[in-house]
């Protein structure tokens, strides 16, 4: 596949933007004193890490075919940790770091929602697409965790 300079463009911002949700993401697993937290994170970082992958394949001029039955991703069910009422610096920390992943993935959802729309191949679209709506899985998650835990009002 032929990329345009825009095409190529949106991939370079798509490809910095990935590098730093895993960065991100397996800092942040370290950092979580929750062990649901750690382990919600540390999965998230790994489908990050397949949608870098991905963007480089790309970026190779390579459109990668998508798994059927992608954006599945396990639906997780968090036990409470932390009550609402909670002072906890633990869930202070938590909750700070879902909150900046949580602001990370908007981010991150809305350059893919742009690049969409930018691209001519169709699969390349659909690759696009399919990534965007995995980001959107991810918000999901990490609000569920915070909802669960008294973090998100």
């Amino acid at each position: 596949m032929q990329l345009t300079q825009k095409e190529t463009s949106f991939l370079k911002d798509l490809k910095e933007q990935e590098q730093t949700c895993v960065e991100k993401y397996n800092k942040y697993a370290a950092e979580a004193h929750d062990g649901q937290l750690k382990g919600l994170f540390t999965q998230i970082g790994q489908v990050e890490q397949q949608h870098l992958d991905t963007i480089n394949q790309i970026m190779g001029g390579t459109v990668p075919a998508m798994q059927a039955g992608g954006n599945k991703q396990a639906q997780l069910n968090f036990t409470p940790t932390y009550n609402a009422a909670s002072s906890d610096p633990n869930k202070q920390r938590d909750s700070y770091l879902c909150t900046d992943l949580l602001s990370t993935e908007k981010h991150v959802s809305s350059v893919y929602n742009t690049a969409i729309f930018e691209f001519k191949d169709t699969n390349a679209r659909n690759v696009l697409n399919h990534i965007q709506k995995e980001e959107q899985q991810h918000g999901e998650q990490i609000y569920n965790y915070m909802a669960q835990n008294g973090m998100y009002n």
